[in-house]
């Protein structure tokens, strides 16, 4: 599909991996006339939208806005008035943690025809990057999304977690900040065994990427690479405690013969 004139659509652009990017985002990008995008969308998504469109990085940075999130809000609004399409490109998912409950209710306010576009978010990528399933049935039944980043009226020292979280629970911490110690500190208060596993990962399935694993015991120590980073919390990640993080796969070829032979046991298990 084409980008409708007088339409804004809030899409999201992955983890940042140009493969991930879903194909409705690119067709959007490819056609839209205005295209205000994030900081941390990178420039190889960039490169797929419209050479005729108005690009513009409206991101907010380590607390330094170049635009504020209502300079934002009139920006939608005023080029969706003079019938262009707008993309709203946002990392990741653009309903997980991208203010986009704000944005939808400015432009519904104002009256303009608005479409979301889901993206793949950076649990999954991160979960898919280190081959970890987050529900592993043996130890986790519950996901439990959080932000370590506080809106501008909240107190910006109050805990993540004010009561104590489900142990059988992953818990995915988007923008946890550099200093987990609090958080070490505040998970051990409510109970949680020090030998819990932890996972800090760094721009997921990307090709920088950057991953570390350790327990909560140690949680403190640990030094998060550059932004965007996930923390993940929980017993589903007791695979790559065991070296799942460096572990490399040898990868041999297969004969004729050995295809050959393989087909027909597969053939032959179908008939059964």
């Amino acid at each position: 599909m084409s980008a409708i004139k007088g339409t804004v659509y809030l899409v999201g652009a992955g983890p940042g991996d140009p493969e991930l990017l879903t194909l409705k985002a690119a067709r959007l990008l490819a056609t839209a006339d205005v295209v205000l995008h994030d900081d941390l969308v990178p420039e190889q998504l960039l490169t797929a939208v419209n050479p005729h469109a108005l690009v513009t990085s409206v991101g907010k940075r380590c607390g330094r806005p170049r635009i504020t999130q209502s300079g934002i809000h009139a920006l939608l609004i005023d080029s969706a008035r003079r019938n262009l399409s707008v993309v709203r490109l946002k990392s990741g998912d653009p309903l997980i943690f991208g203010r986009a409950g704000e944005e939808l209710q400015a432009l519904r306010e104002a009256g303009i025809q608005f479409e979301v576009v889901p993206g793949i978010t950076a649990a999954a990528a991160a979960a898919s990057a280190l081959g970890v399933s987050l529900t592993d049935r043996r130890h986790a039944s519950k996901l439990i999304f959080a932000s370590g980043h506080h809106a501008a009226d909240k107190d910006q020292s109050a805990p993540i977690f004010a009561e104590a979280p489900p142990q059988d629970a992953t818990l995915l911490i988007y923008m946890p900040g550099r200093d987990f110690s609090s958080l070490a500190k505040e998970l051990q208060h409510h109970g949680f065994a020090t030998d819990m596993p932890c996972c800090c990962i760094s721009r997921a399935a990307c090709p920088e990427q950057q991953a570390e694993a350790t327990t909560l015991q140690n949680l403190a120590t640990l030094k998060p690479g550059p932004a965007p980073v996930l923390l993940m919390i929980g017993r589903a990640l007791t695979g790559i405690m065991a070296g799942a993080l460096t572990q490399q796969k040898t990868v041999g070829t297969v004969s004729n013969e050995s295809m050959q032979v393989f087909e027909e046991e597969i053939s032959s298990a179908l008939h059964l």
